[in-house]
């Protein structure tokens, strides 16, 4: 079951990042819908490890590669959608993954069928220019440097909650674990596809098992509290740096979604 979590992790991002890589906003909603039943298979697969008195942990090996067409990264996923299904337990939950991929697989099947779906991909071609917008070198370094740092903080988030959330029994901190996971799916989502359309789409860097096995969960909320704070220092500089409206609105807005998270971490002290 370890071996299984682990694959379906990484499945789960292989997915999400399959998403944000294509340019096809249909195929790119799509995937994006499937990443997050891959994300829920997670959720019901380290419930049933709980359960069976064993413990999973967010280890993984997938490396993200720079394909250079859409169907090189739809076959990829095929393959690891496979690999993952073969190690479905005989079970209930077993047969609600298998029959998920398998109309994950249909779906990629009709995809890969036309030639006129295998279109370029340039999320990885390091071009770093923000759509047709002439940013300045050191705007387009800030903006960088944000994304790479804040999308590996929801990649974190989103395990770290989910993790302490399989853990409770109090309706209360589930709740707003769930809040803020959804929150961070969000954020992962809109930064993952900002660096695609720069160009500069990677992995966020792997959790060590200290990150998310929390001895103190006061101190966790309270450093938690002041790292959202951060981030809202980080985006209001990057909003007052960027001298664009759009961008500058963007990050306004992330930024007022990061207080309420603040008002629901002070809920769980």
């Amino acid at each position: 079951m370890n071996k299984l979590y682990k694959k379906k992790h990484e499945l789960w991002l292989h997915i999400t990042f399959a998403s944000f890589a294509i340019n096809d906003e249909e195929i790119k909603s799509r995937l994006y819908d499937f990443s997050l039943i891959a994300f829920r298979h997670m959720k019901w697969l380290g419930t049933d490890i709980l359960c069976n008195a064993q413990d999973y942990n967010y280890d993984r090996d997938m490396k993200l590669f720079k394909r250079h067409s859409v169907f090189e990264i739809l076959h990829a996923l095929v393959t690891e959608i496979k690999e993952t299904s073969a190690l479905y337990p005989q079970s209930i939950l077993g047969e609600r993954m298998g029959t998920d991929d398998a109309y994950l697989l249909e779906y990629l099947a009709q995809i890969l069928h036309n030639e006129t779906n295998n279109k370029e991909v340039t999320a990885f071609n390091m071009k770093r220019k923000w759509l047709d917008k002439n940013l300045a070198q050191e705007q387009i370094d800030a903006l960088t440097m944000f994304l790479f740092e804040e999308s590996y903080k929801e990649y974190e988030l989103i395990l770290v909650y989910a993790f302490m959330q399989a853990r409770t029994d109090e309706a209360l901190e589930f709740n707003i674990f769930q809040d803020l996971i959804d929150e961070s799916h969000f954020h992962l989502k809109s930064f993952g596809n900002m660096m695609a359309k720069m160009g500069i789409l990677a992995l966020p860097r792997e959790l060590h098992p200290m990150t998310y096995i929390i001895k103190d969960l006061e101190k966790f909320v309270t450093d938690g509290i002041a790292e959202e704070e951060a981030a809202k220092v980080m985006c209001k500089e990057l909003s007052d740096a960027i001298k664009d409206e759009e961008l500058s609105k963007f990050f306004d807005f992330i930024n007022f979604q990061e207080s309420y998270h603040i008002e629901l971490m002070k809920k769980l002290l």
